[in-house]
């Protein structure tokens, strides 16, 4: 086991963990951050997906050893309050039909977002190729991306 310092949704946390621990485990297991979801475990479904320095990353895939002091946000950390606008839209249009893919779609959207403020349907499609919906609610998510794009629009003018 070894001591790992971690930058999680903005606060420092430790944990005492095998280097090889997925991030995953580290959040659900040892911080209680559930919102980041176990889907297949080999990075290609999307349903564990996280910030690392803002970025869209696998959390199953990802060896704690390989997090250092970069910063980390789940969907707790991505806003704490649930009013991010990709949040307040989700439940708005109820976009999600299960909700277990939800965290990680919210998460991808939200980096997407960061980058490209006014996204078309190819670049959503494309952004989210690598996220998946059992129920398929994928019109309902673009969707409510679109209209997040929207708000956040309106918030910064």
């Amino acid at each position: 086991m070894s001591k790992y310092k971690l930058n999680i949704n903005g606060a420092p946390k430790t944990v005492d963990v095998a280097p090889e621990t997925p991030l995953l485990w580290v959040l659900r297991d040892h911080l209680n951050l559930v919102g980041a979801k176990f889907g297949c475990g080999i990075g290609q479904c999307g349903a564990c997906t996280v910030h690392i320095d803002g970025q869209p990353a696998r959390a199953c895939q990802t060896p704690i050893s390989g997090v250092g002091k970069r910063q980390v946000t789940t969907i707790e950390g991505l806003n704490p309050n649930g009013e991010h606008p990709l949040q307040k839209v989700w439940q708005e249009l109820d976009v999600p039909q299960c909700g277990y893919c939800q965290a990680g779609q919210i998460m991808t959207a939200a980096a997407l977002l960061k980058k490209n403020p006014r996204p078309t349907d190819a670049d959503i499609d494309a952004a989210l190729a690598g996220n998946l919906c059992r129920c398929g609610t994928y019109l309902r998510i673009r969707e409510g991306i679109h209209r997040a794009a929207k708000i956040a629009a309106k918030e910064t003018a």
